[in-house]
């Protein structure tokens, strides 16, 4: 059983990931601390309680920041995953120089936190984030919020993961029905058919509340934003070249 101290100022999401792993026979959050003060308190004088430590960045009278400083002035050596809701790449390369082990965005999916969790404890010790994959999660993050895709909205979710696997695996594209929506269906325990339609609506959404010259710019050359919205295959493989290029000319 992973033992798991979660600090973190937002309650309901404690709560929601305590009712997640409930019934879990693996992992079980058995400490949690509302703020980074408290963190540091049970940190230090509850190490023999807790395998690792779920530690959010922004919160009061101390931050996650000056957690993993107390953490290593103390000379406290546990596994350590942030998560944060502040999607800034630098962020990623400040954390990093504590040696925690992972990075993970807010809003994040309870399944891929699980499955973070059991990598990293299979992992031993290796002590690393990936940039590549933190960084392309930001960006992808940040571009469908500029687009107008609110983040609580399920269409949000898949279309995320859809723009990072196709970025990942560009034979993808073509297979973005036969391949994408059944993989997406599977990770969330859900149909194509929801699927196609959940990214549709958040298509939709983006079209009539995103930013215009944001649109025009990534969609001007594949589709005429004054007539027709793009399909979601377009809008999937739209974003994940734009993303492409970007990442790559500055070297990322």
């Amino acid at each position: 059983m992973i033992r798991v101290l979660m600090v973190d100022d937002n309650v309901k999401l404690i709560d929601a990931v305590k009712e997640y792993f409930k019934t879990s026979e693996e992992i079980k959050i058995t400490m949690e601390a509302h703020d980074g003060l408290e963190g540091i308190e049970k940190i230090k004088n509850n190490q023999d309680e807790y395998d690792m430590i779920l530690l959010d960045l922004i919160m009061p009278k101390k931050d996650g920041m000056d957690v993993l400083e107390a953490m290593k002035n103390e000379n406290i050596d546990k596994k350590v995953i942030v998560e944060t809701s502040y999607n800034a790449s630098e962020v990623i390369r400040e954390v990093a120089e504590y040696g925690v082990n992972y990075f993970i965005l807010k809003p994040f999916d309870l399944v891929d936190l699980e499955k973070k969790i059991l990598d990293i404890f299979k992992k031993k010790d290796e002590k690393s984030i990936d940039f590549h994959n933190g960084n392309m999660q930001v960006a992808i993050s940040k571009m469908l919020h500029n687009l107008g895709i609110p983040s609580h909205i399920k269409g949000y979710q898949f279309i995320r993961d859809a723009v990072y696997l196709v970025f990942e695996n560009p034979d993808m594209i073509g297979g973005i029905t036969k391949e994408l929506y059944p993989e997406l269906a599977s990770k969330y325990d859900t149909t194509v058919s929801r699927v196609e339609r959940a990214i549709r609506h958040a298509v939709e959404v983006s079209w009539n509340r995103g930013d215009l010259k944001l649109m025009e710019n990534i969609f001007g050359h594949s589709v005429d934003i004054d007539k027709a919205k793009p399909t979601n295959s377009e809008f999937i493989v739209t974003i994940a070249d734009k993303l492409r290029l970007d990442f790559y000319k500055v070297g990322a």
